[in-house]
């Protein structure tokens, strides 16, 4: 069984057992937490919701919290003398897709 889940503004084609990058949740390891924003599910018969479908929901569990790769950011007008460099490091939690629930 798959569903296709929305987790802080980002769909997520999930299924049981798989593990997860998501932009870091509000909670701390260990948490149960249940999505209730399901868009499609597939248990053998195709269903879409409009927006979601009722009654649906997934479980996870959260694995840990980390940063992701540093993205550097470099800035430079020629014969301006302007250089900017910056760097910038995502948040990340892990999770744990537990069940789908129909």
């Amino acid at each position: 069984m798959l569903a296709i889940v929305n987790i802080q503004g980002q769909q997520f084609k999930v299924s049981a057992g798989q593990k997860i990058y998501v932009h870091q949740l509000p909670a701390s390891e260990g948490d149960k937490l249940t999505f209730d924003e399901v868009l499609l599910l597939d248990d053998g018969a195709v269903r879409i919701g409009s927006p979601s479908i009722e009654g649906a929901s997934v479980s996870a569990t959260v694995l840990n919290h980390q940063k992701g790769d540093k993205v550097i950011v470099y800035k430079k007008k020629r014969r301006k003398g302007l250089e900017k460099k910056n760097g910038h490091r995502q948040s990340f939690t892990r999770i744990s897709i537990d069940s789908i629930n129909a």
